[in-house]
């Protein structure tokens, strides 16, 4: 037991190494730092300059990690099998441009609240939307050149209807009487 009339006493010390204004403090601890955080902290951050990518992993990592990947996805479907679970074929389940572009496409529907659940009132989500529309025009700005007619076809005809669709709501958001002040 500790004697009651000896206090704990403890000690506070201030570790930050910047002022509020963003200065150094004088009696900071200096660290070493990487080469790349050496910029002061006060810079601009349009001054810093870009962040490097890292190198891609070496051919024969990425082999390995792609024969690890598949021997797991044949693991998990001996695993569910075994459970009896189930589940489409696996030609069903393989993921290919078309679903992808269609599964981009649901998300943009969704998110402009064009698909809800029965008797929900629509939350459109219009910034999403424009991203999600965008992420389909990258699409096909990259892959121009490399799909097939359908491919190109499906793409652009999701395109059409999601930006016409996104025009629409627009207007109706642009041209919507203003809400009636509260009294």
């Amino acid at each position: 037991m500790a004697d009651k009339g000896k206090e704990e006493q403890f000690v506070v010390s201030d570790r930050r190494k910047f002022t509020s204004e963003g200065e150094l403090r004088g009696d900071a601890r200096v660290e070493e730092a990487a080469p790349e955080a050496q910029a002061p902290p006060s810079a601009p951050p349009e001054s810093k300059p870009p962040q490097e990518m890292p190198a891609p992993p070496s051919a024969a990592e990425q082999s390995a990690q792609h024969a690890d990947y598949k021997a797991a996805g044949k693991q998990i479907d001996s695993m569910l099998d075994a459970a009896g679970a189930k589940r489409p074929p696996a030609a069903e389940m393989e993921m290919t441009f078309e679903k992808l572009v269609l599964s981009l496409y649901m998300t943009a529907m969704m998110q402009m609240g064009m698909v809800r659940e029965e008797n929900t009132p629509p939350q459109p989500d219009i910034i999403g939307a424009r991203q999600t529309i965008d992420t389909i025009a990258l699409l096909g700005e990259k892959t121009k050149g490399n799909l097939t007619e359908r491919e190109s076809h499906l793409l652009q005809n999701c395109l059409f209807e999601l930006r016409m669709a996104f025009l629409e709501i627009m207007k109706v958001i642009t041209t919507a009487p203003p809400a009636p002040e509260k009294k």
